[in-house]
């Protein structure tokens, strides 16, 4: 009955071994860090939101959140690289106006409302018009008024093209009635260059971004498109305010999920992007960059995302915009 015994053994020895892989395996998948694409060259607004939230989310007892950068064609490639990703929950997508804005301009591989699961939105960035300090354009009106008299000459630099923000500026140069040509860049850093080079007139970027080359009085803002005014900027009107009643626009970021996702794996990054922006020491750092906390979650973002879809449809088919 020894080699009985001994078969005995060899076989739970063996079934030991492969539950050990099985649970070292499992173990690895769930310590695989979360890979969280940005659409945008680094250094922008997204970057920083995503950066703070990954950051957060690592040391609160989560998952290690890496942030990478797969940039061009309007958000199109970083975006289009989260549909095709394995929807396991560990390639994760960040999102901005564009997501709901490029599908209303041109054909994409992908569906914005179809192919992915909206997490949460995470904050929103309030954009502003600005000049270098050496312009002659103190307010918004001197530089539509030159824009007038010079119909083509003047410029205005942002991300583009088919992006929010090359909409909020056909919306600008709409209600205006002004002849200004856009340029576009492919990141709100290399826009504000151009300005800074005095190489465009004007730019249009979020407050996060250009916060420091106004607090140094390089650049001199004239507007936000913001539907209010900047608590850290009270001497900035709104476009509204500025006599442009229909000028309104925020920009936003958030965070998507390929369409078949496990629901468990979206419950817990729900929780985990969810509790992120609730906690005061995010909060904190978003106020300092100009961020505004969002707490759409789940659902809620999901709706988010389909008005925001339907309202830049709706503009941009009215405007008869051609934004390719």
């Amino acid at each position: 009955m020894q080699w009985h015994r001994r078969i005995c053994l060899a076989v739970a020895l063996g079934a030991l071994a492969l539950a050990g892989a099985f649970g070292s395996r499992a173990s690895a998948q769930e310590n695989r860090p979360i890979r969280l694409i940005l659409p945008f060259p680094p250094g922008g607004p997204a970057d920083a939101m995503a950066r703070i939230v990954a950051q957060h989310i690592g040391e609160g007892g989560g998952p290690s959140v890496v942030v990478e950068s797969h940039p061009g064609a309007a958000t199109e490639i970083g975006t289009q690289y989260v549909a095709q990703a394995p929807p396991d929950g560990y390639t994760l997508g960040i999102i901005s106006n564009s997501f709901v804005v490029l599908p209303n301009v041109r054909k994409l591989k992908y569906d914005p409302l179809t192919d992915f699961v909206p997490i949460c939105e995470l904050a929103s960035f309030p954009p502003l018009i600005v000049v270098n300090s050496q312009s002659p354009y103190r307010t918004l009106a001197d530089f539509i008024t030159a824009a007038h008299t010079r119909p083509g000459a003047l410029t205005l630099a942002t991300i583009g093209p088919a992006t929010s923000s090359q909409l909020a500026f056909e919306m600008l140069k709409r209600a205006a009635k002004a002849d200004i040509t856009f340029v576009p860049f492919p990141g709100y850093t290399p826009a504000i260059q151009a300005l800074l080079s005095n190489t465009v007139t004007a730019a249009l970027a979020d407050f996060s971004t250009l916060q420091g080359q106004l607090q140094t009085g390089k650049l001199r803002a004239l507007a936000t498109t913001s539907p209010e005014r900047i608590s850290l900027l009270p001497n900035v009107p709104t476009t509204i305010e500025s006599g442009y009643k229909d000028v309104s626009a925020d920009f936003f970021g958030g965070v998507i999920a390929p369409v078949q996702t496990p629901k468990q794996m979206i419950d817990k990054l729900t929780g985990w992007f969810s509790a992120a922006i609730e906690d005061p020491k995010v909060k904190a750092k978003f106020k300092t960059l100009g961020f505004f906390p969002s707490g759409a979650c789940g659902a809620a973002f999901d709706s988010v995302l389909r008005k925001d879809y339907d309202g830049y449809r709706r503009i941009i088919t009215d405007a008869h915009l051609k934004m390719q």
